[in-house]
């Protein structure tokens, strides 16, 4: 069975972050076949600016730099997004790369009906969400539901994308830095264990 190719995506400013360490864990246990897209370190601009804004209309081709990231999600069977948790969310270097790059025309279209049809289904999306927040903090006001609807259903499946693992790490800001890096090293194993089992596309 072919390796399955996987794309990693962080979105964290310092490079000894917990969500570095993370992805570095990841991609140490998912081995050949995966690329990374650090998009602080790479200066990824997320801001939706006129030209993304005459991209939705039509009215002109996406930036060469949209392109560039479609190109890498286009590359992979596997897209693994790990980050801090903002505010219940996506941080907002994330958040502007799925608005920049996960558009109309490539991440999904509109059928002749008028349906919504997304476009990335050969393309499993994972998720390693770092939470300052515990477990029963998520849980008891109704987080971890909100983040699913919002991120797995309105992300995820709009675009096709079938979901994979979300692997949570909660209590980053507090915890003791054993059950931490514990914590990484569980998340990090079950996405590779998925992506391992699932094989590549066309085999």
């Amino acid at each position: 069975m072919a390796v399955p190719r996987t794309l990693v995506v962080t979105a964290h400013p310092d490079p000894d972050s917990l969500t570095h360490r993370a992805a570095a864990e990841l991609v140490a246990r998912l081995g050949p076949g995966t690329a990374t897209a650090h998009l602080a370190q790479e200066g990824f601009d997320p801001a939706f600016g006129l030209a993304d804004h005459l991209t939705y209309r039509g009215l002109e081709p996406a930036p060469a730099e949209v392109r560039a990231e479609q190109r890498r999600i286009d590359a992979a069977d596997h897209v693994v997004l790990v980050f801090p948790v903002h505010w219940w969310s996506f941080p907002a270097l994330l958040k502007g790369w799925v608005d920049r790059v996960l558009i109309t025309g490539w991440a999904f279209d509109a059928a002749a009906d008028g349906r919504v049809v997304g476009c990335l289904q050969d393309r499993t999306l994972h998720l390693l969400p770092i939470a300052g927040a515990t477990a029963g903090a998520w849980a008891g006001r109704g987080y971890d539901r909100a983040f699913a609807t919002q991120v797995e259903v309105g992300i995820a499946g709009f675009c096709g994308m079938p979901m994979g693992v979300t692997a949570f790490v909660h209590d980053s800001d507090g915890g003791d830095p054993d059950l931490l890096a514990a914590a990484v090293q569980d998340a990090a194993a079950a996405i590779a264990s998925a992506i391992h089992g699932s094989g590549a596309r066309g085999t």
